[in-house]
């Protein structure tokens, strides 16, 4: 098969651009409560079915007075009643009037403004000031037909929150195509959501592949090792979202592996394998899926994830990750996941990035573009750091423990100083 790309491998970019291109949302949809719904997207935008909180709510305890305008220290109020959150004050303020109110409750018609209960006084009924701030329903039942007189400077705050402050009726709350966070979910609950139309999730098919292969806790013979790749894609794919439909471990023949990449590509929405697609004497997959489909791409220009390949079985569209566990993670991020929420209807999103400096030298051959995993540091100064530890391999997932970066490293760089200002991808997601 010739290659339709430069030897070295295809730059990320360019490869990320190529696959995403290539595919459409799957289509579907499912309605799930509101507590089943996080990280799923939204098939249609959400809209709020009514004005929250729906009502002027007093942003603290205090009380409410007729009238809107700041009043002058000294100004008396005769209290009529109390608000509190959830059982209003039925009337209707007239001046010189007041109700006690306390935080969250409705402001009653006729008032533009709450005292905070720190500038205020009780005044009895013989005009006797009390010793203390009315700050308790215990004051005022204490005090025969009291009043209340501002003893404190009334700025010009309100205290009053909106009807609307949380959404007008009718407004978007989220857009179609959004991915569900835990404020999200928070907001839409208290707008009153209580259901959610969601696109219907991909079903990825794993195909690990490897003679020397055993799952953890068996005995080990010479040249074997302990299957890792399915444990970490499938954490790292449930991390970000998304669940694995089904795990194959298969051997080094062609047969079988034929057979477990078509019966994946018939029952998934899209095949992921590890390993046995670079060009040695057991290396099938790429062959396999050139026969039962099509391999559009071969190799990254990229260190590490150099073999990866980008193709179809029949119709389903197929990645093929190196077999070395970091460089499988590596570019599980960098094409697996935008593909991801490609097909899923999402928004497609991308790591953030950010500027960091190198908080120790590091020595490093030019050739290609390399995302070195590293910690993220604070220094007394402020100044972000980057300090990588141990070995960059990528046969080492002892990299990727505690890795809050992934350090961008320009292809022509050889030799980093301390102190070198470099992008770097965020590894941490947001709780938000």
């Amino acid at each position: 098969m010739a290659e339709p790309f430069p030897a070295e491998g295809l730059p990320l970019e360019e490869a990320r651009r190529l696959i995403l291109a290539a595919l459409q949302p799957l289509g579907g949809r499912e309605t799930l409560p509101l507590a089943l719904a996080l990280g799923r997207t939204t098939a249609e935008p959400v809209r709020a079915v009514a004005a929250v909180p729906g009502f002027r709510a007093s942003i603290m305890d205090g009380y409410a007075i007729a009238g809107s305008d700041p009043p002058a220290m000294g100004q008396c109020w005769r209290l009529v009643g109390r608000s509190a959150a959830g059982r209003p004050h039925a009337g209707v303020l007239g001046a010189g009037e007041a109700v006690r109110i306390l935080t969250g409750a409705v402001v009653p018609e006729g008032s533009g403004r709450v005292l905070p209960q720190e500038l205020v006084r009780l005044v009895d009924a013989e005009g006797d000031r009390d010793t203390a701030t009315a700050s308790t329903g215990d004051s005022l039942a204490r005090t025969a037909d009291p009043t209340i007189e501002l003893v404190g400077a009334c700025g010009a705050n309100a205290w009053i929150r909106s009807p609307q402050e949380e959404c007008a009726a009718g407004v978007e709350l989220v857009p179609v195509g959004h991915r569900l966070g835990v404020a999200d979910l928070g907001r839409l609950a208290s707008c009153g959501i209580e259901q959610l139309a969601l696109t219907a999730r991909p079903r990825l098919g794993l195909l690990i592949s490897g003679d020397e292969l055993l799952p953890p806790g068996a005995p080990r013979g010479p040249g074997q090792i302990w299957e890792s790749n399915s444990a970490l894609l499938t954490a790292l794919l449930e991390r970000l979202g998304y669940g694995v439909a089904q795990v194959q471990v298969v051997s080094d023949r062609p047969d079988r592996l034929r057979r477990a990449l078509g019966e994946l590509a018939a029952s998934c929405d899209l095949v992921v394998s590890t390993g046995g697609i670079s060009a040695g004497d057991s290396d099938w997959i790429r062959a396999l899926v050139a026969e039962l489909g099509e391999v559009s791409f071969w190799k990254l220009f990229l260190k590490p994830g150099r073999p990866f390949a980008w193709g179809h079985v029949g119709g389903t569209p197929f990645f093929g990750l190196p077999g070395n566990p970091v460089a499988a993670a590596i570019t599980a991020l960098q094409l697996l996941w935008p593909a991801l929420q490609q097909l899923e209807g999402a928004q497609v999103q991308l790591l953030p990035r950010l500027r960091v400096r190198l908080a120790q030298p590091l020595k490093r051959v030019s050739g290609r573009p390399e995302l070195a995993r590293a910690r993220l540091e604070v220094s007394p100064e402020g100044t972000l750091l980057a300090r990588l530890e141990g070995t960059q391999a990528s046969s080492r997932i002892g990299s990727l423990q505690g890795a809050d970066l992934l350090l961008e490293i320009p292809a022509e760089q050889g030799d980093l100083e301390q102190g070198m200002e470099l992008w770097a991808q965020l590894l941490r997601l947001p709780i938000f």
